[in-house]
């Protein structure tokens, strides 16, 4: 893709998710994600129906009665967008590949994130870091984010999750709203999943296509994945092969919902081929309806 098609798609998907992020989502994402790390201000003399677990017991101490200490929530967040660029998200049956759709996902959250007045940054992985864009505010920083989910190239075609967790439980100092995105194809990243979720707001967005979980009768079929490199010659009009790829999928997902479940990490599911809107949307609002 040469730099006038990339910018041509640039612009196209800043013009899509832009609109999304000002109509639809600015004001979810505010409810959602607003104000959930806290900064002490001051203390005060204890009020009938104040919350117990806010006395200040050193100040309570002192004046030999209770104080309580006042929070203002802090107004600006850093939020982290980790996406997974391994060879499994080339792939689609319907109109996007899985990568188009962590794209636009990605930016509506961008942009979504600097109309708060909120700091984006990005970490691209693999089964390594392949690269990571330290949070800024701004458009142009947003622009080049797009940018670089287009036109990224990775040097491995594998995954792992947990390297990516790790590296964000690492970097990252302070408490962040993080995002990750991926196909999860991967297992045992359990438990990076829950250290990040303990010191970070994490939410799982879970993008698959249709022939993750199915695979049609079309006969003897050479399949080649991206991420081992290897060719098979798969026999789809068997019955059992198609049975046991659909048993083998849906365990996957069992096990990944638990996975969230334990770990404590918000989630949502989009489908290739269908509207991210309403999954996005309910994710926002039932991460709203906590606080």
């Amino acid at each position: 893709m040469d730099t006038s098609d990339i910018l041509k798609k640039v612009r196209k998907i800043e013009i899509k998710t832009r609109g999304l992020s000002n109509q639809i989502f600015s004001g979810q994402y505010h409810s959602a994600f607003k104000g959930r790390g806290m900064a002490f201000s001051e203390v005060r003399e204890y009020q009938y129906g104040d919350d117990i677990r806010n006395i200040d017991w050193n100040v309570t101490a002192r004046f030999n009665h209770p104080y309580i200490k006042i929070f203002d929530e802090e107004r600006e967040l850093t939020v982290m967008l980790l996406v997974d660029v391994s060879g499994s998200n080339e792939f689609g049956s319907r109109q996007w590949l899985k990568e188009e759709m962590m794209t636009e996902i990605a930016a509506v959250l961008a942009f979504s994130a600097i109309q708060n007045n909120d700091k984006v940054g990005v970490i691209f992985f693999s089964d390594r870091i392949e690269k990571f864009i330290p949070p800024k505010k701004g458009l142009s920083h947003i622009l080049r984010i797009i940018r670089e989910l287009i036109d990224f190239k990775p040097e491995s075609q594998r995954t792992n999750i947990a390297e990516a967790l790790r590296f964000l439980t690492n970097a990252m100092k302070k408490r962040c709203t993080a995002f990750l995105i991926s196909d999860f194809m991967d297992t045992g990243f359990e438990d990076a999943l829950r250290i990040a979720g303990r010191k970070h707001d994490l939410a799982a967005l879970h993008i698959i296509d249709p022939r993750d979980m199915t695979i049609p009768d079309i006969g003897m079929v050479r399949m080649y994945s991206k991420e081992t490199g290897k060719n098979m010659i798969v026999d789809t009009g068997s019955r059992r092969v198609r049975n046991d790829f659909a048993s083998n999928a849906q365990k996957h997902l069992i096990w990944l919902d638990a996975a969230f479940r334990r770990s404590g990490v918000d989630s949502a599911r989009f489908t290739t081929g269908t509207d991210y809107v309403r999954p996005l949307l309910g994710l926002f609002k039932a991460r709203g309806a906590k606080r």
